[in-house]
C-alpha cells in the first residue's frame, strides 16, 4: 500500500443529517469550526442544502468551494451523455480538492444526510482515497429523520427493510416489495406514479406514507394515497411500516 504524503492535509467528509440544523452530531460541528476549507455541492443558481444546515457552524475566516451539478434532473439518468458530464464534475472537483490538501490544508466536504447513503460526496471520496488521508462523520439518513417525524416504527422484531430507488424498473420494484416487511423508497420525483404503481401491485398501498421536506421548516406528511402524482421535491421518500406486531 503507498504511503500517503506526511504534508498532506486531510479530507474531512461529513454528514450533516436530514435537514434540521440541531440533528448536525457534535463532532461533525467541531470538525467544520476548525476548517481552514469547507465544500459542498449546489444546483445551479440555488443555494446548497448541505451549506445551509451547517450555517450556524461555518468558520467565517474559512475558504468556501461550491461544486455546482452540471445539471440534476435536465438529462435522464440512463442517458450516455448524463454519465459522462457527472463523471467529468466528480474529476474536476477532486481535483480542486486535491490541490488544497497538497497545499497541507485540511477540507470539511458537507454532505446532506448520511455521507455513503447515497451521498454525491463518496465519489470524491473514491478519487482521492488512494493519496489522501480522509476520515467519514456519519450523519443521520433521511430515512431515519423521516420516519421519527411520522412517530411511525418502521421495523419490528424480525422484520425486513428493504431499501428502494424510485428510478428502479417498476416490475423490479413490485418483485422486491413484495419480499419485504417494511420499505423506504428514496429519489421520488418524477417516479411517484411508477411508485403508486409498484405499491398497488404488492397491496402496500394502505400502509404507505409520503414524507416531503422531513425535519425541516416545509415538512409536509401524508398518507400516499392523499398525495397526487406531480413530482415530488428532492427531499422527499415514501415510507412502508412493518407489520407492527402487538407484543
Amino acid at each position: 500500500m503507498t504511503a500517503l504524503p506526511a504534508a498532506s492535509g486531510t479530507l474531512y467528509t461529513l454528514g450533516l443529517g436530514p435537514g434540521d440544523p440541531e440533528l448536525l452530531t457534535l463532532k461533525a460541528a467541531r470538525i467544520l469550526r476548525g476548517a481552514p476549507v469547507f465544500a459542498h455541492f449546489a444546483k445551479r443558481g440555488r443555494d446548497g442544502h448541505a451549506r445551509t444546515i451547517a450555517a450556524p457552524h461555518l468558520p467565517p475566516a474559512a475558504e468556501e468551494l461550491r461544486f455546482e451539478y452540471p445539471y440534476t434532473t435536465e438529462i435522464p439518468v440512463g442517458d450516455p451523455r448524463y454519465a459522462a458530464g457527472i463523471a467529468g464534475f466528480y474529476e474536476d472537483c477532486a481535483g480542486i480538492l486535491a490541490h488544497r490538501l497538497r497545499a497541507g490544508q485540511d477540507v470539511a466536504l458537507l454532505c446532506e444526510g448520511d455521507p455513503f447513503f447515497y451521498g454525491s460526496s463518496m465519489y470524491l471520496f473514491d478519487r482521492l482515497r488512494g493519496e489522501f488521508r480522509q476520515e467519514v462523520v456519519p450523519g443521520i439518513t433521511a430515512m431515519g429523520g423521516c420516519w421519527a417525524r411520522t412517530q411511525t416504527p418502521v421495523v419490528h422484531g424480525d422484520d425486513i427493510l428493504t431499501v428502494l430507488p424510485g428510478t428502479l424498473d417498476g416490475a423490479r420494484m413490485a418483485e422486491r416489495l413484495r419480499g419485504t416487511d417494511a420499505a423506504v423508497i428514496m429519489k421520488v420525483g418524477r417516479n411517484l406514479p411508477k411508485i403508486r404503481a409498484a405499491l398497488e401491485e404488492a397491496d402496500l398501498t394502505a400502509r404507505a406514507l409520503y414524507v416531503e421536506r422531513g425535519t425541516m421548516a416545509a415538512e409536509r406528511i401524508i398518507p400516499l394515497a392523499e398525495r397526487d402524482d406531480a413530482p415530488a421535491p428532492y427531499f422527499s421518500l415514501v415510507l412502508v411500516p412493518g407489520r407492527q406486531r402487538v407484543r
